[in-house]
């Protein structure tokens, strides 16, 4: 039988920085031993045969071929850019430093 005392409670809601009403930390209370008493009914479990796992059912990628189809050329990719380099390349403000050259 869990033991958690409202003081418990508390302390647990003040580090997760939640601001409870007491109506609140009384049922929390309840509710937190009650979660607590169900896991002590899972430790009487013989789990000696159970192998470890991360998943419990299996998982599989589902990929598709890769396939080569039309692009935009570079010139349709930029049309609409509101600049450009003269290298062909979108040309964006600054957005750390605040000057040219990056970081």
């Amino acid at each position: 039988m869990a033991n958690l005392t409202r003081a418990d409670v508390e302390h647990v809601a003040h580090l997760a920085r939640l601001g409870l009403a007491e109506e609140e930390l009384a049922r929390l209370e309840g509710q937190l031993n009650h979660i607590l008493d169900q896991y002590t009914v899972l430790q009487k479990l013989d789990t000696d045969h159970i192998p470890p796992t991360a998943q419990t059912i299996e998982l599989a990628n589902i990929l598709r071929e890769d396939v080569v189809t039309p692009s935009l050329t570079a010139d349709e990719a930029l049309a609409n850019a509101p600049e450009r380099s003269e290298t062909g390349h979108f040309v964006v403000p600054a957005i750390l430093g605040g000057g040219e050259g990056g970081a």
